[in-house]
């Protein structure tokens, strides 16, 4: 027998790796006016397993055991509303008559099976708003709750809601299909999919909210998946950039935290303990991405994050370099977050005034990130007071509980005497 709290991890852990997978499949028998139901189901799934495992044991093979509950369940609901107008009495027969086992995909192109990586496809058809698509994306296959897709897109969580239930509106009354796209449909769903894959991963680098910092589970999986669209006929440079990308910071995870679980900044971390087999596998991807004319916001971020990669060889970071690859990277996207971590590289190069100035003027006083960073920079030029301000305003922020423990640490460093 499981203890209730150890059941909660393993089903935490199986949600996040098969719920995809199951709300995939059953959006596929259901239909897609049903996605909903295939999203409640797989949860009510979950929700009988904790109830349940602690009491009668772990099944031996627990992820198909939650996918005939979810599946048994989508009957049980579709039987329910036969009395009702919309009632499809043949249609539920049919859904019954159904295997409840996860299907082979033999029709696609073997790097594209994996059902998590269809479901995304599926989620980011053309005619639904790309970042409607997104969202749906997360949610479905990720796992995500509204308030961790609002932290993605630096949204608020209302919006995200409204963009969610937008979507699904859209798929019911132009009667899209959840189908696996096929052909020159693919490509253009790509932009959609990799800054999906990217938005997972950056929630595993640095989770919104929780006792963790890193959530090494969305970290792998978004690695995972990104590998599996490089590997296919589909990959183009920016696929490659964005692997390389992904592989470079998954490289720094295991010197991100200490022993405690506290926050290390990037230039206070034990080089030694950065993986080197994951910054080999991020250069020979990024070498791979430079094929072709295009260069993509993904080879601007890979670019810097090999250019910190290569610190744990030279033993220093070529900031100089980093602002200039910073500035191109604001060339293609002037948002408020790259200016944000242009910054740092500004003080680094020019110093805090020069990177203050730059940060000021930027409309994101509610990401603690910016907060944070504003504190550092005034505690480093002397203004104690404002720097204390800043950092208590970045903990009425949303973030994890290291960010927050880091950002006590730097409030108490500004009540400290000037050495």
């Amino acid at each position: 027998m499981t203890s209730p709290g150890e059941t909660a991890v393993l089903v935490e852990n199986l949600f996040r790796r098969q719920a995809g997978r199951m709300v995939a499949h059953l959006a596929h028998v259901l239909g897609p006016a049903n996605l909903d139901l295939a999203e409640e189901t797989v949860q009510e799934a979950m929700l009988r397993a904790l109830q349940t495992w602690p009491y009668q044991g772990v099944p031996e093979n627990a992820a198909a055991w939650l996918f005939r509950v979810a599946h048994n369940s989508a009957i049980d609901a579709l039987r329910r509303r036969r009395f009702t107008a919309d009632a499809d009495e043949t249609r539920v027969a049919e859904i019954a008559r159904a295997d409840d086992t996860m299907p082979e995909r033999p029709d696609l192109d073997e790097h594209l099976r994996d059902e998590e990586l269809c479901m995304i496809f599926m989620c980011c058809h053309p005619q639904i708003p790309r970042e409607a698509s997104v969202a749906l994306s997360l949610k479905t296959v990720g796992g995500f709750s509204v308030r961790e897709i609002a932290r993605a897109f630096l949204a608020d969580d209302a919006a995200i809601a409204q963009r969610l239930v937008r979507a699904k509106r859209q798929i019911r009354e132009r009667g899209l299909t959840l189908d696996m796209p096929a052909g020159a449909e693919l490509p253009r769903r790509l932009d959609a999919v990799l800054e999906t894959i990217y938005l997972i991963f950056n929630e595993g680098y640095a989770a919104a909210e929780g006792d963790e910092l890193i959530r090494h589970d969305l970290a792998g999986e978004a690695l995972r998946l990104g590998r599996l669209v490089a590997d296919s006929p589909l990959a183009d440079p920016r696929t490659h950039a964005l692997v390389a990308l992904m592989a470079f910071q998954a490289a720094r995870l295991p010197a991100r935290v200490d022993r405690l679980g506290d926050l290390v900044l990037l230039e206070d971390q034990d080089r030694s303990r950065w993986d080197r087999d994951l910054i080999a596998l991020g250069f020979d991807h990024f070498d791979r991405s430079i094929a072709g004319d295009s260069v993509s916001e993904y080879h601007a971020q890979a670019a810097i994050a090999a250019t910190h990669a290569k610190a744990a060889v030279t033993g220093e970071f070529d900031w100089p370099r980093i602002l200039m690859l910073y500035d191109q990277l604001l060339a293609m996207n002037p948002s408020p977050v790259v200016a944000l971590n242009r910054a740092v590289a500004v003080a680094k190069v020019h110093g805090p005034a020069e990177a203050l100035a730059v940060i000021e003027p930027l409309k994101l006083r509610s990401y603690y990130l910016l907060l944070a960073l504003r504190g550092h920079l005034l505690l480093e030029l002397g203004r104690r007071e404002e720097a204390a301000a800043a950092f208590r305003e970045a903990l009425e922020c949303r973030c994890s509980e290291p960010e927050r423990r880091f950002l006590r640490r730097k409030l108490e460093e500004t009540q400290l005497s000037p050495r």
